[in-house]
């Protein structure tokens, strides 16, 4: 399922920056529906959705190139309000009769911008004469602006920083208002779409919820759909979408692959089968899976093992039930957006365990995928809309290769067990400490290294587990929670007790940047 009808649409056109999602988070954030397309795409896209306002994103990419990405002219001609962002801006110049050159004074990081003139963009944000922070991130520079623009910001390395021609409602600044290093930067473009681009704010979950519902009943029709339920919220909250839309229409598959969290699939079959009226098999293929796992090394091997033998067991089950004309399943915005990446470098190895990009030609199924449009928080509130409990909808994400890759070098049975019981233990501790719902993600990580250690009168040689935890809004980017060292004694020394193979526990503090959907 796809281009659910949003009336109210910003598009955004994607020329490979990678804090691209943040701009359709910020726009959302105002109750305003946005959209990311790469810009190979973008003039289809721009006929389609029929957009009330375009905003152009950042790009590793110079004007300066031959062959460098531009906007479709047709946007330019359209009378739709546009903003540029930092390359955004470089290619409107470009485009529209100013002048981009390189090699001057490049910014990179925190600056900042004076403001020269007042205008629309700044409204109640920022007046002429005030100085205020932005973040920068470019190696060319405008030096020529087009007819008809007027210069309202500059900083100490980019003299067009921000610049506007209010007739035709075409904006353009040189940092970037969607991270968090330009504080007032959600403020303006929340200008920028109600305010010039007049824009309500009434995108809501609850209209979302009923034009899918409507949208997968329109694509469904009769047939049987079959859904891939790994019983985290993505597949949890996109079963119960399709259940309310064609109801016994839909059977959920649970496949226990053993590499699931310690009793998750019995405590998601409880749960779906206590509180939901819908039809779930639960496969146990954890044989299957681990013998084909076992001495694997290769982190993009087991992903492709994983997703072939998921594609196998659905095969199989959608024979026993007679066929199926539909497989559903969670795939997320971040997903379909990492996807078609226009690069086409590490968004194609970053998402192949997924099957955003459409399934074997064998299988005779048609994909469903009612939440491509949402971010992980917006499924969470959907989920919420949709009557999951609070505590299922707060569940830590849990990637569909599971423990496979929390299991770096050789699978082994063996080394499955350690991880699982000091994962368990882990987030037993989180749980008590009251810390669960501060943290957006956390697992155990058996590291692929033995180290020697006294326990008692006794030396040991065993493995090291790793700990992570992480807070993040909708996991496009996040930073390493910061643990009272308390608590890292006491889970550490739980799981040096209780679990026999592990002799020493770390503490991992990677951040994780843009651009990255998982941990691995």
């Amino acid at each position: 399922m796809k281009n659910v009808a949003h009336p109210d649409t910003v598009l955004i056109i994607d020329f490979g920056s990678q804090v691209t999602q943040l701009i359709a988070r910020r726009v959302r954030e105002t109750g305003i529906y946005s959209e990311i397309v790469p810009f190979q795409l973008a003039d289809e896209a721009f006929t389609r959705l029929k957009p009330r306002a375009v905003i152009l994103s950042g790009s590793p990419a110079s004007t300066i190139d031959i062959g460098s990405p531009r906007v479709p002219e047709a946007v330019f001609d359209s009378g739709v309000p546009v903003l540029g962002i930092c390359y955004g801006e470089q290619t409107m110049c470009a485009q529209l009769g100013g002048k981009v050159e390189a090699g001057h004074d490049r910014e990179f990081g925190r600056a900042f911008l004076e403001v020269k003139e007042d205008s629309a963009l700044f409204d109640g944000v920022w007046a002429k004469g005030t100085r205020h922070q932005v973040w920068m991130s470019h190696g060319d520079r405008v030096t020529a602006i087009p007819p008809g623009f007027r210069v309202i910001g500059t900083s100490t390395g980019a003299p067009y920083a921000a610049i506007a021609d209010e007739d035709r409602k075409f904006y353009a600044v040189q940092f970037h208002p969607e991270v968090v290093h330009t504080p007032d930067g959600a403020k303006l473009l929340r200008n920028f779409v109600q305010k010039i681009a007049g824009i309500e704010g009434d995108w809501s979950m609850s209209a979302y919820r009923a034009n899918a519902v409507e949208s997968i009943r329109k694509q469904v029709g009769k047939g049987k759909v079959i859904c891939a339920l790994s019983g985290g919220v993505d597949s949890s909250v996109a079963a119960l979408l399709i259940h309310e839309a064609v109801g016994e229409q839909l059977t959920c598959i649970l496949v226990d692959h053993g590499l699931m969290r310690k009793k998750e699939a019995a405590d998601v079959v409880a749960m779906f089968r206590e509180h939901y009226n819908l039809s779930l098999i639960l496969v146990d293929a954890s044989d299957r899976f681990i013998s084909a796992l076992e001495g694997e090394t290769d982190p993009e091997k087991k992903r492709k093992t994983i997703g072939r033998l998921f594609i196998e067991v659905f095969e199989e089950e959608a024979s026993k039930l007679g066929g199926a004309d539909f497989l559903a399943q969670g795939t997320l915005y971040p997903d379909v957006i990492e996807s078609v990446s226009f690069t086409g470098g590490p968004s194609v190895t970053i998402k192949s365990h997924h099957n955003v990009g459409g399934l074997p030609d064998r299988m005779n199924m048609k994909l469903v995928e009612p939440l491509r449009e949402l971010f992980k928080d917006e499924v969470r509130v959907l989920g919420k809309e949709l009557g999951l409990p609070d505590s299922f909808i707060g569940r830590h994400p849990f990637p569909g290769p599971g423990l496979a890759i929390r299991c770096p070098g050789g699978v082994t049975r063996e080394k499955l067990e350690i991880l699982r019981e000091a994962d368990a233990i882990y987030l037993d501790e989180i749980r008590k400490a009251g810390l669960y719902d501060a943290i957006w993600q956390a697992f155990a990580v058996l590291l692929p290294v033995q180290t020697v250690g006294v326990m008692g009168d006794g030396r040991t040689y065993e493995f090291v587990c790793a700990l992570r935890a992480v807070t993040s809004v909708d996991g496009m980017t996040a930073d390493f929670y910061h643990y009272d060292m308390n608590f890292l004694g006491n889970a550490a020394t739980r799981i040096i007790n209780e679990v026999r193979g592990i002799n020493r526990v770390v503490y991992d503090v990677t951040s994780k940047p843009p651009g990255t959907i998982e941990w691995e």
